[in-house]
């Protein structure tokens, strides 16, 4: 009897939210998988989960249980890696978790540079601008962008991230170029709607830093949406440069403002969970994020355009 199958084939089913991507995992069929689950609830007397042709749910005995069994696997990972050559070459899956704005537009392009120096890594990523909560602690890498609230984790800063206040030559030839933080006031502004702090621009002045809060006639709930409506010509916008390095260095948007703006560095954090042994596929990925975006290589190609 494998106790350990059992246990993973429940575990990964919760963690994946189905029996069809957990069998995929594990190279098991999903009814496969499913007797693994129903053998499990047999010996233990109990129902773990249940079960419909949309959705499966824990009951309250599957939700202890699952609380129990998952660092008992961990545990016997951490042992397996552990007992491992200390110096092996990294190889396996690595899930990578980032934000939509430097997964997209910095992460993406350098994929290919890091599966040529590591071949045997597969990789497994999900841009997201949502945080993964309770029960999607499965990554073994997270980068995120600002200040950290879990004491658990152990973070590696990568690199402070600045915002730049900038529109397309075609906007401010046909609008005109503000001069001043009130000239604001007259322009059409685009702003982020799923980070409303964002709507407040922060500027230098002799009385201290003064916040004007702007205004339009469109909004968008991501990074990217506000992107090409700058590019477009549509106003104004405030972004960060790991966005907007890349229109900078061709002149597709210019910076204004430059005077004023009070600069905000936010750090960039690769974070793994701690207590655990670093493998050595995160130990190559969080290395390879430091040496390819430590010096900031859309910063410097922007101020060099």
């Amino acid at each position: 009897m494998d106790r350990t199958a059992e246990m993973t084939a429940f575990v990964r089913a919760v963690e994946l939210g189905g029996f069809t991507p957990a069998a995929r995992e594990m190279g098991l069929t999903p009814s496969a998988l499913s007797k693994l689950v129903s053998r499990l609830e047999d010996r233990l007397g109990v129902r773990l989960l249940t079960r419909s042709t949309r959705r499966q749910q824990m009951t309250a005995e599957g939700e202890a249980f699952f609380n129990r069994a998952r660092p008992i696997l961990s545990a016997i990972d951490e042992a397996e890696a552990e007992i491992a050559q200390a110096g092996q070459y990294p190889r396996g899956l690595l899930r990578l978790h980032c934000g939509s704005a430097f997964g997209m537009h910095q992460l993406t392009p350098a994929i290919p540079l890091f599966l040529e120096a590591y071949p045997d890594v597969e990789l497994e990523l999900t841009i997201s601008d949502q945080l993964p909560g309770p029960g999607e602690d499965h990554f073994d890498l997270i980068v995120r962008i600002g200040a950290l609230d879990d004491s658990s984790a152990i973070a590696r800063r990568i690199c402070n991230v600045e915002r730049v206040i900038c529109a397309a030559p075609a906007y401010l030839a046909r609008c005109g170029t503000p001069r001043t933080p009130d000239d604001l006031q007259q322009h059409n502004c685009l702003w982020i709607t799923s980070l409303p702090a964002l709507r407040r621009w922060p500027f230098d002045t002799d009385d201290g830093v003064r916040v004007v809060h702007i205004g339009g006639n469109v909004v968008a709930n991501n990074t990217e949406t506000v992107l090409q409506l700058a590019l477009a010509g549509v106003g104004i916008t405030r972004l960060t440069d790991i966005v907007a390095g890349e229109a900078l260095r061709s002149g597709a948007l210019v910076p204004i403002l430059t005077d004023w703006h009070h600069v905000e560095p936010v750090p960039l954090y690769a974070t793994y969970p701690g207590g655990r042994h670093v493998s050595p596929k995160v130990r190559a990925m969080i290395d390879f994020l430091v040496d390819t975006f430590g010096q900031m290589p859309w910063r410097q190609a922007a101020a060099g355009r």
